[in-house]
Parts: C-alpha cells; sequence; structure tokens
C-alpha cells in the first residue's frame, strides 16, 4: 500500500512519471486555489501518467485542503468534459470516426496530451481499425514505435512469445547489437531480451535485420505472455502452460488496450512465473486451469482474482480472451487491470463476460477478432514509414542550443 500522505517528508516525490514531489503538490494547493483532483492535474500534470499515485494526491487534497470537492463524475479532461463511458456511446451512436471529429463537436477543437491518445485508442478500439488514424493524437513511442529513454534514445524489444526463442533469432539479436553498437542488451523480467540506446534513425534497418515482430514494449498494448516450462522437462508441471502461453499471446498480440497488459501462464500452483500478479493469468492444476486477472507487482501489488476455473486449454484461453476484450471495451484510458476490477468488481466481471448469455460472449468474441483481423506488426512500418520524417533522428534542444 505504501506511505501515507503523513509519513511522507516534502522532498517525496509522490508522481514518479513526472518527478512531482509532496511539496510541490502542497505549494500548488496553497498558491493556486486548488481544490479538485482535475486542477491539481492540470497544475503540476501529477497522476496524468500512469495513474498510480492517483490516490495519494487525492489523500492529500483531503488533508490539505479544506473546501477538498470530491469529483462526483470524472471527466476525460477539461478539453472534453464528458466521461469516457458517454463518449464512447456518444462516438459510436454518432459513428463518429476521428479524434478532430470529436474534439471539434463536443471539445474545445484541440485537445491536449491527456484526451488526444484516450481518444485515440476509442477510435481504435470502438471501430477496430476501420477508423481516420491521427498519429498526431499517440505518444512519440507509438508513432515511432520503440519506448523513448531519457537521453533521446529508444529501446527494441522483439516478441519472444511465452518468452520462448531459439540459437537463429539469438545469433540475430547479437549481429544486430554489435552492428549498429547497441549500448547495453539486457534480458527483462518479462522473459525478454531488450536493445537499449538505439538511435532514433536506426529503427527501420534494426527491425528488418532482427526479422522479429514487435514487442509493444513501447504502447498501451499487449506486452507478454510469461511462462514456466511447463510439463515438456519440469518435474512438476501438470498442464502445458508453455504451449497455452505461446497461443495466448498470438491471440492477442498487436491490439492495442487501454493500458499495458501483462500476463502469464504456469503448469501448476507454484506459480514460477508469477500468473497470480499479471493483468491475465493462467495457472494449471491436476485436471484443471485457473484464470484469474486483475493482478499487479509493480508500484501496487495485488493478488489477482479468480474469474473461472476450466477444465481444458481451449476453455481457459477463451475465457482469457472474453476479459481481455471486456476490459478493452469498458475500462478507462490508461486504468489498469487492477484498477478496473476493483472499480466494477470481479462479481459484475465475471457476470459480464464468463457468465454472460451466449450471445454477449460471442458479441465480445467477434469484437475482438474483427480487431485482430485489421491488427497488423507496427515494425512493418519500418518499410513504408507513414510520414517522412518519422524516423529522422532529432538533436537534444540542450545540444541545439550550445
Amino acid at each position: 500500500a505504501g506511505l501515507d500522505v503523513a509519513e511522507m517528508p516534502d522532498n517525496k516525490v509522490v508522481c514518479g512519471c513526472m518527478g512531482v514531489t509532496k511539496g510541490t503538490l502542497i505549494e500548488a494547493i496553497h498558491q493556486k486555489g486548488v481544490n479538485t483532483l482535475a486542477q491539481l492535474k492540470e497544475c503540476t500534470r501529477a497522476s496524468t501518467g500512469c495513474g498510480s499515485c492517483t490516490e495519494h494526491c487525492q489523500q492529500l487534497l483531503k488533508a490539505v485542503v479544506p473546501e477538498f470537492q470530491e469529483e462526483s463524475e470524472k471527466v476525460l479532461c477539461k478539453c472534453i468534459p464528458f466521461a469516457e463511458d458517454k463518449l464512447r456511446d456518444i462516438v459510436r451512436s454518432q459513428r463518429l470516426r476521428s479524434v478532430q471529429e470529436v474534439l471539434d463537436i463536443y471539445g474545445n477543437g484541440h485537445g491536449c496530451e491527456i484526451c488526444k491518445p484516450a481518444l485515440s485508442y476509442m477510435m481504435d478500439m470502438l471501430w477496430c481499425g476501420d477508423h481516420d488514424e491521427d498519429r498526431s493524437a499517440r505518444f512519440i513511442n507509438d508513432r515511432v514505435h520503440a519506448n523513448i529513454q531519457k537521453d533521446g534514445t529508444f529501446s527494441v524489444v522483439p516478441r519472444m512469445r511465452g518468452g520462448v526463442t531459439s540459437a537463429k533469432e539469438l545469433r540475430r539479436i547479437a549481429d544486430v547489437a554489435e552492428k549498429y553498437n547497441v549500448p547495453m542488451v539486457k534480458v527483462t523480467g518479462s522473459q525478454r531480451i531488450d536493445l537499449l540506446g538505439v538511435q532514433k534513425s536506426d529503427l527501420p534497418r534494426i527491425w528488418a535485420d532482427l526479422g522479429m515482430p514487435s514487442g509493444q514494449a513501447y504502447t498501451k498494448g499487449v506486452r507478454m505472455v510469461k511462462t514456466c516450462v511447463g510439463t515438456d522437462f519440469c518435474r512438476f508441471g501438470v498442464q502445458d502452460s508453455t504451449r497455452a502461453g505461446i497461443e495466448l499471446e498470438r491471440r492477442l498480440e498487436h491490439l492495442y488496450t487501454p493500458h499495458k497488459v501483462k500476463m502469464g501462464a504456469v503448469g501448476c500452483p507454484r506459480n514460477c512465473a508469477e500468473a497470480t500478479v499479471k493483468d491475465i493469468g493462467l495457472i494449471g492444476q491436476d485436471g484443471t486451469w485457473q484464470v484469474v486477472v486483475g493482478g499487479a507487482a509493480g508500484k501496487k501489488v495485488r493478488k489477482a482474482d479468480l474469474l473461472i476455473t476450466v477444465e481444458s486449454m481451449e476453455e481457459a484461453l477463451q475465457a482469457a480472451t472474453l476479459f481481455f476484450q471486456y476490459y478493452r471495451e469498458n475500462a478507462n484510458y490508461l486504468e489498469r487491470t487492477y484498477d478496473f476490477v476493483e472499480r466494477v468488481t470481479i462479481e459484475k466481471v465475471r457476470r459480464d463476460t464468463v457468465y454472460a448469455a451466449l450471445g454477449v460472449q460471442q458479441g465480445l468474441r467477434e469484437r475482438l477478432r474483427k480487431s485482430k483481423r485489421l491488427a497488423r506488426d507496427a515494425w512493418l512500418e519500418g518499410d513504408e514509414p507513414r510520414h517522412p520524417t518519422q524516423f529522422v533522428q532529432i538533436e537534444p534542444l540542450e545540444k541545439v542550443y550550445r
């Protein structure tokens, strides 16, 4: 749960994404008359990144502001003052197919760094790719399909389904690291390999030389399915978690989500791949599979809730994908699965997915299938850039103005 705000010194960073301290937040509250979370976000940018500090920001407001106002309805941002569920209904019913169209009709006409990425995701999710894509509405990571680092370089993480690779793939990775003088090659906690310190202009050539699909380590989308050894080699494995994890990753890769989605599949209750602290987890047991959702192991640690217990691998995969699409359609942008499950309750999640009427389940699956049919590996864009300067290296300002 972390520290209570009263236990934090003023120099304690509350918002890690934006580097905002407790003292900075208190100063903004006093000097700018802040009394709502929306105002605090606008003044300090706190709670506009991953959102994990929102609870602390609210605690601080309650502690410092005599006239603190609980927001009765959380709107997307001041540019477009609607809650996200209402916006989804508006966009769907009026068949609006571009971010700019929504901003022109219901917003201030230009938007900001909060609402534009959220609306961009909403378009992709609602229209399953059949919309007018506005790249300017996405973060830099989504425009160049790599994760920007603090020095302006990028990291490249190819997809390794289920954490399984081959000698051939490893040789290609090694060759790329040497050819492009990659400063660091690191094994990640997600059972993948990260090439760090890559120049923006090198990205398309590196992707081509790797010959591997994007691992989506830069975006709000499907990251990976971490697996244990399963039944092929492990003495304790009772279910083929490796095959289950690879198949789950194949079914969902290249899709966007409200926030990053990390998954795990384990072949026995020993839980070596930590499925119980993943957004979606498959837990193999003797004769059954448990499907769990809403786990976390970052700033917030949360054991996943049991969604359902089934007999076969295919049933487990079906249940996992039902929840996945339900989360895509109903979560707020930048809301992780663990916050989503807590907000709507696991009982409602079960009711609307694994215990829903057949027609409801079929609708979720069909919309997921449509999105998957139109999804493509983003790294293929290296062959046909969307913009002439998409992969042109830009010098940091401190170098330009020396």
